[in-house]
C-alpha cells in the first residue's frame, strides 16, 4: 500500500530545485546525499512515500518521512548529515600532521628497535618523543594516517596510496601517481 505524507513537502525555491536535480544527477555526490535529493524529487513530483522509498533503496517510508520534515525545517542542509553525537576530536590539525610526520621518518634501527612501523612502535615513538603526543592511542594513529591517504601494506610499512616508485630501464627511479586513487577506494 502506497503512503501519503502526513505533513506534506513543501514547495521548492528555484535555487531548491536546481541544487536537488544536480545532486540527484551527480555521481561525484555521496550516496546519502544523492538517495536524499532523488527521494524529495519523488515526493515533489507526486510520488508517494513508499515509492520515494523503494526508488532509492531503502525499505520503508519512515526515512522518506523524516526526511520531508527535515526539508521543511532546514532547507538543503537536510541533505547534509547530522552531527554526530560522542566527544569531541581531541587532536586537531597540529598533532595530525605531528602523527604524519613521524609516520613518514624512516626508524632508525639502533634507537626505535626497528626497520619498519607498526602501530604500536609509532605509538610508542610518539609518546616518547620530547615534541611527542604522550596519551595517543593506537587508533587514533590508524585513523589520522588512513585520512591521510596512508594504507597498511604486507609488509608492514605505511606507503601512501596510490603513489609508487619505479625504476626504469636506464636505471632512474621515478614516482608514479595513480589519478584514480580515490575512485578506487569507494
Amino acid at each position: 500500500m502506497s503512503r501519503r505524507a502526513s505533513q506534506p513537502l513543501r514547495l521548492f525555491s528555484e535555487e531548491e530545485a536546481k541544487e536537488l536535480q544536480r545532486v540527484s544527477r551527480a555521481s561525484s555526490e555521496s550516496r546519502n546525499r544523492h538517495q536524499r535529493a532523488v527521494a524529495l524529487v519523488a515526493v515533489a513530483e507526486g510520488k508517494s512515500l513508499s515509492e520515494a522509498a523503494r526508488l532509492v533503496g531503502w525499505k520503508s517510508h519512515d526515512p522518506v518521512t523524516r526526511l520531508t520534515r527535515r526539508f521543511n525545517l532546514m532547507g538543503l542542509a537536510a541533505l547534509d548529515d547530522l552531527p554526530r553525537s560522542g566527544a569531541p576530536r581531541t587532536y586537531g590539525p597540529v598533532e595530525r600532521a605531528r602523527i604524519e610526520q613521524e609516520a613518514r621518518r624512516t626508524p632508525n634501527r639502533k634507537e626505535d628497535a626497528t626497520a619498519t612501523w607498526s602501530l604500536t612502535l609509532l605509538q610508542r615513538a610518539l609518546r616518547q618523543a620530547s615534541d611527542g603526543l604522550p596519551k595517543v592511542s593506537t587508533f587514533t594513529i590508524l585513523h589520522t594516517l588512513h585520512e591521510a591517504g596512508y594504507s597498511w601494506q604486507k609488509d608492514r610499512t605505511w606507503c601512501h596510496t596510490g603513489r609508487t616508485l619505479k625504476k626504469g630501464k636506464d636505471g632512474t627511479v621515478y614516482q608514479s601517481e595513480d589519478p584514480y586513487t580515490q575512485e578506487k577506494k569507494r
